[in-house]
């Protein structure tokens, strides 16, 4: 799978842009704020539906304009596929795959499965566990629908749940037969979640093992796992017993929605006792795994995104991302880089098709 071409209308910096790509290397090459960035979210758009830096999709519309518009041309396994995703100021998110309507975010999600490597990847490790849920979930949910469609009906169970207990918290009284009617469908599909989530995380680790080795020559340990509560026998009754603290905090303080993932290295939270190098290698690591999982799932290989990846890394890491590009391990690759001699330099040592597209304040120039 690749993306051949790709039109963008009043999207952030882009009044308008038409640009066709190698299937096989992209530089994106510009001064820092000159929309580089961008065109990698665009692309996030047209895969997963939304943008992969703001949770406000009004925000990715052009100051001043009505809308925003962005379209691809995709070609998996030899079928030309028009995808388009349209956002009016005020109106619905308008997606079409083919010029068919699609109704679900879940229609799309996983048919054009993007990889990004972003320098804000940094917060999977430090930041709380919504972080590192919201990343495997979208992992999964690339991989399989029903999955996704759980995950989506517990949350709007949850949020109904959480208005439920307001108003006991408002009133000072609890109706448990009100409140039973959620707790039942939060632990069943909690319970579905948690079993697919564990399992997946066991894969997962495999594939990070892999890459780590091969990022830091195997220095030290690392380990995924995966915490919920849902994984203890008596879960039932945790949830249960919750709903005082619940209706005093006005939230569900027990679900999957309080997972999280830790990250170890040598019996030891990275988080804390990582170093910068490691971290990265982790990081980075972390991604490819997840490469390899959907190339495996699917039987193609999913479009490598990375932004800002030579400003981040060292010399070395660089260099074995260099050696998995020219064994063919990755498909069609983006990347961006602020100094173009240096970009240059990277495509000299590789025996493969290149596109160098030059980035100006949201004008872009082609050079093969």
């Amino acid at each position: 799978m690749y993306l051949e071409n790709l039109y963008l209308a009043n999207f952030k910096n882009y009044s308008e842009a038409n640009v066709d790509f190698s299937k096989y290397i992209n530089a994106l090459v510009g001064d820092n704020g000159s929309g580089k960035t961008n065109l990698l979210d665009a692309i996030h758009f047209l895969s997963m539906t939304k943008s992969a830096f703001n949770s406000i999709d009004q925000q990715s519309i052009q100051h001043d304009k009505p809308y925003y518009s962005i379209i691809g041309r995709f070609t998996l396994a030899q079928n030309t596929i028009h995808v388009s995703n349209t956002l009016s100021l005020g109106k619905r998110k308008k997606l079409l795959i083919d010029k068919n309507p699609v109704d679900k975010a879940a229609d799309i999600i996983g048919k054009f499965p993007v990889v990004l490597i972003a320098p804000n990847d940094h917060s999977l490790i430090m930041e709380g566990g919504e972080a590192r849920r919201k990343y495997f979930d979208s992992i999964i949910s690339q991989l399989d629908r029903s999955y996704l469609i759980d995950l989506m009906d517990y949350n709007h169970c949850l949020k109904q749940r959480n208005k439920l207990l307001k108003q006991f918290a408002e009133t000072g009284k609890i109706d448990s037969d009100l409140v039973e009617p959620f707790d039942r469908i939060l632990i069943s599909l909690g319970k579905k979640i948690c079993d697919k989530r564990r399992a997946f995380s066991k894969i997962y680790l495999t594939k990070l093992l892999k890459h780590y080795t091969y990022l830091a020559d195997g220095k030290e340990s690392i380990n995924l796992k995966y915490l919920s509560k849902f994984q203890e026998e008596d879960f039932k009754q945790i949830f249960y017993e919750s709903l005082q603290k619940d209706v005093i905090l006005q939230r569900t303080n027990v679900g999957i929605h309080k997972d999280d993932y830790l990250f170890e290295m040598d019996g030891y939270q990275i988080k804390k006792y990582g170093s910068q190098g490691q971290q990265k290698s982790f990081l980075i690591a972390l991604k490819l795994a997840q490469f390899d999982i959907i190339h495996e799932e699917k039987q193609f290989k999913p479009i490598l995104l990375m932004d800002d990846i030579f400003d981040k890394l060292d010399d070395h890491r660089i260099q074995k991302l260099t050696e998995m590009i020219e064994h063919h391990e990755f498909g069609q690759v983006f990347f961006t880089d602020a100094r173009p001699e240096r970009t240059n330099h990277f495509l000299e040592k590789l025996n493969m098709e290149w596109k160098v597209i030059t980035v100006d304040n949201g004008n872009l120039a082609v050079q093969e």
